[in-house]
């Protein structure tokens, strides 16, 4: 057995809520993470893709990406297609999916490690710019990482075989549409497009935006939630879709701006649904499962993000020390002068917390699953604190370079508005950090510290008496108060 795995039995063994343990180690029993040895080798191997084809190319991935602007018809370009080719051959391929996950397709994807163990490299990956360039030449990019393992574990044998099985070979991609322009979607209950049961289809009506991905030929299935009974209770009245691209009526509005730039020819769509129809066959889980799919999809998605931040954080500052040391002003190298050494070490432990948290997020998904309530609030507060915390680093980097800093001469300010959209991404900052809150309140109802109590002292018999105001006072205090009388009078 791996150490990682040893290490994770023992803590488990330790812990006091034992059912949950218990089925913690059967479904730990069933998986064959990849073993030490060979994730080192593992983790050479895309160090040195990164260095050979992903950091020497950035610049050419970025011109051909641009070359999309002027055209709605989007491919990949043809530099990530051999870039596709070159991982998948070097058996970088999917190295997202968790070893249970990879269960579920027989074994037909992924290489077997554990979200602790992804969260390593997917930071390495994050060290490319764009910030999703080797995780699309790896299929480790959003959001078809979190559509395949939600088709993973709630799709049908038939949805698998349909759109799983190309999804993990790379053939084709795949979007998500949630969020909607004319209702406050950071509240998911507001989600309100009308999907219809007719018969033995769904019709649905209605707008999306923000769906990434969909701009793109190479997109064939969209996942889509919508209402599909508005008189059920708050949270069973959402259901989730499998929705082929070329249905009739889905028209493509236009691709969102982020900061004026399309992020052709990924980018991200507003969306008319009109009489769309799709076979009642299309439903994932069930009516009213809605809500129960996005919570186990959107854990896994989002922290991925964060983990390729980290490595974007990690960017940013091997720019700044390099700028420190080889810019002059006022006599002496910027590194000599304190607060900017001061900004490198907050910098510096800014990333390092967030790594600490992102990892014991990890491991929480390894060892007790996306449901537990304390997986649940570390991985809302790695989706608060990590892209507001890089968006700092980056922020001190680019004050650093000065005009630089803002230019095309660097790539921070593109580093800086991926940090700044994920605040958004799969919800504000806001409605992470009401969940923590939340969930705190929740744990601490139950905190043996709690149970402590303040130090109060009591009251009635017992209570501590300072004097009644009637007291007499002593001799020497009526001669202090005449004293400042008199003082008073002068």
């Amino acid at each position: 057995m791996p150490l990682h795995n040893q290490r994770l039995f023992r803590r488990m063994l330790s812990c006091k809520r034992l059912p949950t343990v218990v089925m913690q180690l059967q479904r730990l029993s069933t998986m064959t993470p990849v073993h030490d040895d060979e994730y080192v080798s593992l983790k050479e191997n895309l160090l040195d893709f990164m260095r050979t084809h992903i950091y020497p190319n950035e610049m050419e991935f970025a011109r051909q990406n641009r070359a999309f602007h002027s055209t709605n018809q989007w491919t990949h370009p043809s530099l990530l297609v051999e870039l596709m080719k070159v991982a998948k051959k070097r058996g970088l391929w999917n190295l997202f999916l968790p070893v249970d996950s990879a269960a579920l397709v027989e074994g037909r994807a992924g290489r077997g490690l554990t979200n602790l163990q992804y969260a390593d490299l997917c930071e390495i990956m994050g060290t490319s710019v764009h910030f999703e360039f080797a995780a699309q030449a790896t299929n480790c990019t959003s959001p078809d990482t979190g559509n395949m393992e939600t088709i993973a574990r709630f799709g049908s044998a038939e949805q698998k075989e349909q759109w799983l099985k190309p999804l993990l070979a790379g053939k084709i991609r795949s979007c998500f549409a949630m969020t909607e322009p004319d209702v406050a979607s950071s509240d998911a209950t507001n989600i309100s497009i009308g999907i219809v049961r007719e018969g033995d289809e769904y019709v649905i009506n209605g707008r999306k935006w923000w769906c990434t991905g969909a701009g793109s030929l190479h997109t064939k299935i969209m996942i889509l939630m919508g209402k599909t009974n508005p008189e059920a209770s708050t949270h069973k009245q959402q259901s989730m879709l499998l929705v082929p691209m070329d249905t009739p009526g889905i028209k493509l509005i236009r691709p969102l701006q982020v900061f004026g730039d399309e992020d052709a020819p990924k980018g991200h769509m507003e969306i008319a649904f009109e009489n769309v129809r799709v076979p009642a066959s299309s439903i994932l889980l069930g009516e009213g499962r809605g809500f129960e799919i996005a919570q186990r999809r959107l854990g896994p998605g989002r922290i991925h993000h964060c983990m390729r931040a980290i490595g974007q954080a990690e960017r940013a500052l091997a720019l700044m020390c390099k700028r420190a040391e080889s810019r002059i002003a006022f006599g002496k190298p910027l590194a000599k002068i304190d607060t900017v050494l001061s900004e490198i070490a907050i910098s510096r432990a800014d990333i390092d917390g967030i790594r600490h948290l992102v990892r014991e997020a990890a491991y929480l998904m390894d060892s007790r699953g996306n449901t537990d309530p304390h997986t649940r609030k570390t991985l809302s507060l790695v989706k608060a604190l990590v892209p507001q915390t890089v968006q700092n680093v980056v922020d001190r980097a680019i004050q650093l370079h000065g005009g630089a800093g803002l230019s095309a001469d660097t790539p921070l300010a593109q580093i800086w508005t991926a940090a700044r959209l994920l605040r958004l991404a799969d919800g504000p900052d806001e409605v992470h950090w009401r969940k923590v809150g939340q969930l705190e309140l929740e744990y601490q109802r139950t905190s043996q510290l709690r149970q402590l109590g303040y130090y109060t002292p009591p009251r009635g018999e017992g209570e501590p008496l300072f004097r009644y105001t009637t007291d007499p006072i002593s001799d020497e205090a009526r001669a202090r108060l005449a004293e400042f009388d008199a003082a008073m009078s002068d």
